[in-house]
């Protein structure tokens, strides 16, 4: 479970190496795709239509809700996905195994997790 409202994902394309980064917010229901970066095009790569060059990155922001994000977990593809929210990250399906599913937790969006640093 994650306790912050935004979360970012990254990977690397299996065939084409190519890094790739989405932004991601919970909203309601759903998770909103605000923004994607990619670092060249490919097969499967291509910027969106409206991409603009940015330090080496392709940006475009597609504004794309979903209900869910399914995450394939193979292990074949050399690598898993870097899921990043609230300054931590973890590696989520670089191992053989279920499909990783991201979902909103039911209700409103999480607040901001507590500092509790003492």
């Amino acid at each position: 479970m994650l306790a912050a409202p935004d979360f970012t994902l990254s990977w690397t394309h299996s065939v084409e190496r190519i890094e790739w980064r989405e932004t991601w917010h919970v909203v309601p229901d759903a998770l909103r795709l605000s923004r994607a970066e990619v670092r060249g095009s490919g097969a499967g790569m291509e910027p969106g239509p409206d991409a603009r060059l940015e330090d080496g990155w392709w940006v475009s922001e597609p504004d794309l809700t979903v209900p869910a994000l399914t995450l394939a977990a193979s292990g074949a593809t050399g690598g898993g996905w870097r899921l990043c929210a609230d300054g931590r990250c973890r590696e989520l399906g670089a191992q053989p195994g279920a499909p990783v599913v991201i979902t909103p937790c039911a209700g409103d969006p999480p607040a901001a997790a507590p500092d509790i640093a003492g």
